[in-house]
């Protein structure tokens, strides 16, 4: 019975003995898995890309014809109302003269040939948007007095404010995008350019030519886009996967060198645009792997751990 018991303790110390042998080589293999930062990854892609900017561009009518009245008398008829489309030649006032106002019809009562109203009417010298109307029926006006103000339709275009170190990105004849305020698009084209600058801003009036099929208002902001460059065929990757120094003067990504091993590889970085960016040099491989997210401070080779 003594030897049975010595038996069984001897078993006893082998067995916390071996457990503890075990215990370090677990903790090691835990310290490893938990030493990778989980991290998701990319692949370049060959794309067109396209850098531009974009400027606001108001829109106005470049021309406004002024109606004047033509005589000193009474406004007898008014033909137009604010908003109103007019064509050129179409009545828009009449007036009576004072003289005829005040003799009334005792000439023509006098002498039925001699037909004397001392009624002008007033036409449109143009076609455009009633803008103004200063006058109403039986208001008294002056000779040369302004009625109203019509805004030429065929001068409506969009003024786009240029930065003037950016003039030699737009030339005459070249078609601008105007993105309307709802998202509607238009296709426009520069006409001409202001000869002077903002003192302030320094940015230069650019006209814009544009036809729509809808009317637009005056005084509208635009947004007028402004093609820089053009890359019809680069590779680039999101932006988060770039980093940089504090400075940024230097780039760099975490390619993936094996499944568990991302190092750092330096980059020179071209056009930013959609949320994407150039990657001039090196010239990665469609099958590259760089980590997209979760590299923000990562060591020069580092362990990460893939996940979706």
């Amino acid at each position: 019975m003594k030897f049975k018991h010595i038996y069984l303790f001897a078993g006893l110390l082998t067995l916390l003995y071996s457990c503890k042998g075990n215990t370090p080589a677990d903790d090691a293999g835990d310290a490893e898995t938990a030493a990778q930062t989980p991290v998701t990854v990319t692949t370049v892609a060959n794309s067109a890309m396209v850098d531009y900017i974009d400027l606001s561009a108001t829109s106005v009518f470049q021309q406004k014809n002024v109606v004047k009245a033509n005589a000193n008398g009474y406004i007898q008829k008014v033909n137009i109302l604010p908003g109103h489309y007019v064509n050129k030649g179409e009545f828009l006032f009449s007036i009576k003269t004072k003289e005829a106002q005040s003799i009334g019809n005792s000439i023509n009562v006098l002498d039925t040939t001699f037909k004397f109203s001392g009624v002008n009417k007033i036409k449109a010298a143009g076609n455009g948007y009633v803008t103004q109307l200063n006058h109403q029926q039986g208001d008294y006006v002056q000779d040369g007095e302004q009625l109203a103000v019509i805004s030429d339709r065929s001068s409506f275009v969009f003024v786009m404010q240029l930065p003037y170190e950016l003039r030699s990105y737009v030339k005459n004849n070249q078609d601008v995008q105007l993105v309307l305020p709802g998202g509607e698009k238009l296709t426009a084209q520069v006409s001409s350019s202001m000869p002077a600058v903002d003192s302030l801003s320094q940015t230069q009036g650019i006209v814009l030519k544009v036809n729509s099929a809808n009317p637009i208002p005056e005084n509208l902001v635009a947004k007028a886009r402004i093609i820089k460059t053009i890359r019809p065929h680069t590779l680039s990757l999101p932006k988060s996967a770039i980093l940089s120094n504090e400075t940024q003067t230097e780039f760099w990504v975490m390619k993936l060198i094996n499944p568990t091993t991302a190092v750092k590889t330096a980059i020179t970085k071209g056009i930013e645009t959609g949320g994407r960016v150039e990657i001039l040099t090196p010239k990665f491989l469609p099958g590259d792997k760089i980590v997209a997210t979760g590299n923000y401070g990562l060591a020069d080779t580092a362990k990460v751990k893939i996940v979706e």
